[in-house]
């Protein structure tokens, strides 16, 4: 294993890397911590480690100072066995004059699949001159149960797929400041295209057989690996027909009563328990996000039903098994995964006379944002219904302003209860607080 270890460190420092299109991240290393990066499997975090690999190289530092691995890779199992210290022991055996005088930088891709990360990198942080990048697929890596068992020595970041902006750096589109009329076209025929093709990196410049064949593979790959192996589900069957109901159903709302119901017409003897641990370890893997109904009380938000949404509103496209999907519902996903990135308190809202707003945002526990999703409001019943639903959250939440996102259409429009600013989806993608 110590051998194994060594030439797949020796064979990194010696690749070509891919550092791909920058990302706009927020994440900021900070000296004497961890800088963990987690997000659902192919969205750029290895990419991302190479970046910061190339920035270091660029800046002189020695390739013999980069320990990289990734622990996907299939030569590095036996680390269940011998365990994660092999690591540093393979690697100060190839450059032992480093050890306790030079920093070396450790890039560790996909930690999680190792049993005993957690000490191991907070033993580096203690007792090596080291900095320390780590990636992961599972939300756990956020958890306070991370945060104590390395004893403060690591700071989580999330990562999603490509935001509208990245995509339009990917494909040389420039959406900075005013937008000339030019500018405009030119971005939403780029819109066009993230509606079509998605926002994971590697399926946006390839054709659409290929791109539902990658995103086919992605769900296997997700429900395998992070899912049904990581968990050691029984049933996996069970947990497969599970996930196809929620693609199916992405912006509908659920309840564990009837999607435990659903299972047991498809043959499988499941419990209510068990759905609710495959619809937790979805969301861990970042694949699949819950939304709950706005409630002061918890258990009131625990026992509603709840609406579901998807990382990838293409990879919804290319999975799910309706002849005709609801673009509508598609829409909700997109305007879903861009306030995902930027917040974690995401309900939706229901008034007090039982009118329904897509999405109302949280910031310190007070409502921010109240946002309603609708592709068109040409029909005047549809826009009189929406405004009205909104109206009544402005009134309930005591905010001013309110907004529609709609596929094309642009309007500011004055009520007694505030203002309700109309805006097309992809200025909305660009432009959201």
């Amino acid at each position: 294993m110590l051998d194994t270890i060594k030439t797949i460190i020796l064979d990194s420092q010696e690749t070509k890397l891919d550092i791909g299109v920058l990302r706009h991240l927020s994440i900021e290393p900070v000296t004497h911590k961890a800088t963990i990066c987690i997000g659902v499997r192919r969205c750029g975090k290895s990419t991302y480690l190479f970046q910061r690999i190339d920035q270091l190289l660029k800046d002189g530092v020695s390739p013999e100072n980069i320990l990289y691995l990734n622990f996907f890779d299939d030569r590095l199992h036996g680390l269940q066995h011998e365990g994660i210290g092999v690591v540093i022991e393979a690697y100060y055996s190839l450059y032992p004059e480093k050890k306790n005088t030079e920093t070396v930088y450790c890039f560790f891709d996909e930690i999680q699949e190792i049993e005993g990360w957690e000490p191991f990198v907070d033993r580096l942080m203690r007792t090596e001159k080291c900095e320390i990048f780590i990636t992961g697929s599972s939300a756990k890596m956020l958890s306070t149960e991370i945060a104590t068992q390395m004893r403060g020595r690591a700071l989580s970041w999330e990562m999603f797929p490509f935001s509208l902006h990245e995509f339009l750096d990917y494909h040389e589109v420039e959406a900075k400041g005013p937008l000339s009329s030019k500018k405009q076209m030119l971005v939403k025929k780029a819109f066009d295209k993230y509606w079509e093709k998605g926002s994971f990196p590697e399926v946006v410049n390839v054709d659409k057989h290929l791109r539902i064949r990658i995103h086919q593979e992605y769900f296997h790959t997700i429900l395998a690996r992070d899912i049904i192996e990581r968990h050691n589900i029984s049933h996996p069957k069970a947990a497969l027909d599970l996930a196809h109901w929620l693609i199916d159903n992405i912006a509908s709302l659920y309840s564990v009563n009837r999607l435990t119901e659903y299972l047991k017409s498809q043959g499988h003897k499941i419990t209510k328990s068990t759905v609710s641990d495959y619809i937790k370890w979805f969301e861990d893997a970042y694949f699949l996000f819950t939304v709950q109904i706005f409630d002061a009380s918890v258990s009131r938000r625990n026992v509603n039903t709840k609406k579901i949404y998807c990382i990838d509103h293409a990879l919804i496209m290319s999975v799910s098994s309706g002849i005709l999907i609801n673009t509508g519902h598609l829409l909700k996903n997109v305007v879903f995964i861009e306030l995902r990135r930027k917040y974690t308190d995401i309900y939706y809202y229901r008034t007090q006379s039982g009118l329904e707003v897509d999405f109302i945002v949280l910031q310190r526990n007070r409502a921010k944002q109240l946002i309603q999703v609708s592709e068109t409001l040409i029909d005047a019943k549809t826009c009189k219904r929406e405004i009205k639903a909104l109206e009544q959250a402005m009134v309930e939440q005591n905010l001013k302003e309110g907004v529609i996102v709609t596929r094309s259409e642009e309007e500011r429009v004055e009520t007694e209860s505030g203002l309700i600013s109309i805006i097309p989806v992809w200025r909305f993608l660009l432009e959201s607080l």
